[in-house]
């Protein structure tokens, strides 16, 4: 625990001017970061006498070794650089909502040349129009199948359009009317697009305009007795009611409003989130979250604001957002908003009729969310307390291994062999921090070696770390990483250096940003510079391998060579869920019924689960491939012009040198080799099926499978 005086800056040091803040604890990690209109006011706050601080700002203080701060131009910098903080550090102590599931969207992808309607989940893609979010997947899907009767749009996958494309026969969809067809030019890509835009009308909430045309053509159709046309148009219009009642009128004057309320304790908060959109709810999700930061309910309001539209412009921005207590900074949030938005933003809190109504309503769904989420974190936390401890009394270790890691090795009869490492941190899993690796140090299976090469691996990446950022010499004052330093936000928030160079920005150039580096395992993440946490750069309290015995040994031999000797090991045996230590003959034995053994289990099942995924995406990767992936120079767009000229490879290996060069954008040079390729690549003999006697013919595909 540290002494918030031995790091407190001098008097005098820190400007009274706007800015945000970062704690930093003994290794470097974000633990905190704040705003303040005046920055020397707020960070003086935080040195005071300990006795007068909130408990959860105290922990954090003394938690902390360090103070750094950032100014900025205007509160609205502040608060959008606070943000992208928050989102890139993921501080320990400051309150972050995270969404109990993934609520999944229905998404129209107007980026395509024929706009495909489909549910999605996750991140935001650009040029997809998004409705919802829905609170399940099959709301969604019976809405759609409500409305392709009205507005047939594309609803199939890129592979399934484009084998129809290239057969000329559409899917049952196409058949029964609910898909206008355009795979085989029923409709082109101009009156495809017109009903897509047409759907995504109606979901917006312009309803009452197309309904009227569609019974004012009904109308028309019957006095011109065309009564077969008049039914269809009647059930259209049945179809499309039976698709609005599903999100019944809140508000009568079509507003475009999003409601949040908040509901919370001592120790966690809920937040509820109504979308209305044209009068009517056309989304809802929620968030439970501890309050690890001393906040009142404006400060969560603030967060959730932020939470919510920090990733979002244009129209997912409504016009109108109704809160229970209004933020600190008013017109700053205001502003912000607004900025998003593009244009005004109204923040405010209802004061009567049917908003206000609504309101309570949305606050009575936070409030039995608070309630449920306790009813089942209460036992969760017993119960993974009491795991932890089981652990540390049976393996002997001083405190609870807070911090588990669990290694395990993947191959398939010695062939593409892989490892994965999985984090559980308070007997939690932490999927942010979950690695891969690519065994290459050697050919062939065996287990024990391979993970003496993966625990080597994780752990130098950690000594790295250590030295990299100086844990093990004393720290000098050199002026690279001063606190104060003035940075500015280009115009998409980006974080920018005084000259505008990116400070804090871009990916390490060791090849820690992105792909695979040189050592096979999966990087570890942004460098210590640009303030992101690295992977590796925390140690376990203990190390969990897959197995017994061997593997323990391999392990404890691994960390002993790098001289780590202040990390636990441990096997889990899958035949008797014995639990191996290292240097013992015998295994410890937990209770069938022992919460801790239930841990170290479902531990060493995601490692066990995560390995094998790797390892079967690696041999699929590996077993479809085409002989035209040895040719030099010949890319994906040539090797489908190939393919779709011939049909398959094997009538492209019965061309001719002479053949293959009518394919466009194909040279002579390029056909020789195609042909030299394929010819290396023909099967000696026909495949014949054993049992029937049957000559298997090579794939239509084109792929040759090993």
């Amino acid at each position: 625990m540290a002494d918030p005086s031995s790091y407190r800056p001098k008097p005098g040091q820190i400007p009274d001017s706007p800015g945000v803040y970062k704690f930093r604890d003994e290794h470097r990690r974000v633990i905190y970061v704040g705003k303040a209109k005046s920055l020397r006011q707020r960070l003086a706050s935080y040195f005071q006498d300990l006795a007068g601080l909130h408990p959860r700002t105290r922990t954090m203080v003394t938690t902390a070794a360090s103070v750094e701060w950032t100014v900025v131009s205007t509160e609205v910098e502040a608060l959008q650089l606070e943000y992208s903080w928050i989102k890139e550090f993921d501080p320990r102590f400051n309150v972050k909502y995270r969404d109990d599931k993934s609520y999944p969207y229905l998404a129209v992808t107007l980026n395509e040349e024929f706009p495909r309607v489909q549910v999605m989940r996750g991140q935001k893609k650009k040029g997809v129009r998004y409705f919802g979010p829905y609170a399940h997947a099959w709301a969604i899907r019976e809405t759609v199948d409500l409305m392709l009767r009205v507005f047939p749009v594309r609803t199939c996958s890129a592979g399934v359009f484009k084998n129809a494309e290239r057969t000329g026969r559409p899917c049952l969809l196409g058949y029964i009317g609910k898909c206008s067809a355009p795979c085989v030019g029923r409709v082109g890509p101009e009156e495809h697009r017109e009903l897509a835009d047409e759907f995504c009308d109606f979901m917006a909430g312009r309803t009452g305009t197309y309904l009227r045309r569609l019974e004012k053509d009904m109308m028309l159709a019957a006095e011109d007795m065309e009564y077969e046309r008049a039914a269809r148009l009647r059930d259209d219009i049945g179809a499309l009611k039976r698709a609005m009642e599903k999100n019944a009128v809140v508000l009568a004057d079509a507003t475009d409003a999003d409601l949040i309320a908040v509901a919370e304790d001592e120790l966690e908060a809920a937040v509820q989130i109504f979308h209305v959109r044209g009068g009517r709810v056309r989304g809802q999700r929620g968030w439970v979250t501890d309050k690890v930061e001393a906040v009142d309910t404006a400060g969560l309001v603030e967060h959730a604001l932020q939470q919510l539209y920090g990733d979002e412009s244009g129209d997912a921005v409504p016009k109108e957002v109704l809160v229970p207590a209004l933020p600190e900074d008013l017109d700053a949030v205001t502003q912000w908003l607004s900025g998003r938005r593009g244009s005004q933003v109204s923040l405010r809190i209802p004061q009567r009729g049917d908003k206000k109504a609504l309101m309570e309503t949305v606050g009575r769904n936070a409030q039995q969310a608070l309630v449920l989420h306790k009813t089942k974190r209460a036992s969760d936390l017993t119960t993974r307390s009491r795991a932890l401890e089981e652990i540390a009394e049976a393996l002997g270790l001083d405190t609870a291994p807070l911090r588990i890691e669990c290694f395990d090795i993947s191959h398939l009869q010695g062939e593409d062999v892989v490892a994965s490492m999985v984090v559980f941190e308070d007997g939690l899993p932490r999927k942010s921090e979950y690695r891969r690796f690519q065994i290459r140090g050697f050919e062939g299976q065996d287990d024990v070696r391979s993970m003496h090469e993966v625990i080597s691996r994780r752990f130098k990446r950690y000594l790295a770390e250590r030295e990299r950022t100086g844990e093990w010499a004393v720290e000098e004052a050199d002026g690279t990483d001063a606190p104060g330093a003035t940075i500015g936000l280009d115009g998409s928030g980006a974080v920018t250096g005084p000259d505008g160079s990116g400070a804090g920005g871009g990916p390490d150039r060791s090849g820690a940003g992105g792909g695979p580096g040189p050592s096979g395992e999966v990087p570890a993440g942004p460098a210590e510079e640009t303030g992101r946490p690295r992977k590796f750069a925390y140690p376990p309290q203990l190390v969990v391998v897959d197995g017994g015995r061997p593997q323990v040994a391999a392990a404890r031999r691994a960390l002993d060579e790098l001289g780590i000797d202040d990390v636990a090991v441990c096997g889990l045996a899958k035949r008797l869920e014995e639990v191996w230590l290292p240097d013992e003959e015998d295994p410890v034995v937990l209770p069938r019924t022992s919460e801790g053994l239930y841990l170290l289990q479902r531990v060493r099942d995601t490692a066990h689960d995560f390995a094998i995924r790797y390892q079967r995406s690696k041999r699929t990767k590996r077993i479809r491939t085409s002989p035209l992936d040895a040719v030099p120079g010949l890319g994906d767009t040539r090797k489908q012009a190939l393919i779709k000229h011939f049909g398959s490879v094997k009538r492209l290996r019965q061309a001719t040198i002479e053949q293959i060069c009518e394919v466009p954008g194909l040279g002579r040079k390029t056909a020789e080799a195609v042909a030299v390729a394929l010819a290396r690549a023909a099967p000696a003999a026909p495949a014949v099926n054993t049992a029937t006697g049957e000559i298997i013919e090579e794939d239509d595909g084109g792929t040759s499978h090993d």
